[in-house]
């Protein structure tokens, strides 16, 4: 599934992203305050990567993108990629199952095994925030 922006000419403002990502709008909002909060010297920005995946949101630091923000319509998905000690921590650690099943079925590459999290309401909030205290860590 593709971003709900698609129009490489025109980067969404925060007004569409809150109409198109509705009631989980204050999700969003909380991963990205939080990740900027806990790593002040990030950079937030959007991303066009193709016509094919349209517009992503994206929190940075020099070295590497901490966590990715996919607008969809009405929900948006999360995405991180950890390495191996973040994801040894993540499997053995207090989060909710159905994130462990995907990041074990998540195929490894050199820079790690990448995961999309689909948020439809708050109730893995606290997951990914803890997911995002992982990201910085390592």
């Amino acid at each position: 599934m593709t971003s709900i922006f698609l129009h490489k000419d025109e980067k969404p403002s925060e007004a569409q992203l809150q109409k198109a990502v509705g009631h989980t709008y204050p999700v969003w909002k909380t991963f990205t305050d939080y990740t900027l909060k806990k790593h002040p010297e990030a950079t937030a920005e959007w991303h066009y990567s193709s016509e094919k995946f349209g517009w992503s949101f994206r929190i940075k630091d020099k070295k590497r993108v901490l966590i990715y923000l996919l607008p969809r319509d009405q929900f948006f998905k999360v995405a991180f990629v950890f390495g191996t000690k973040a994801t040894d921590e993540i499997l053995t650690g207090p989060i909710a199952e159905s994130v462990k099943t995907e990041l074990s079925a998540a195929k490894p590459y050199a820079e790690g095994r990448g995961i999309r999290i689909v948020i439809t309401d708050e109730s893995l909030t606290d997951d990914i925030l803890k997911l995002i205290d992982i990201k910085l860590k390592y």
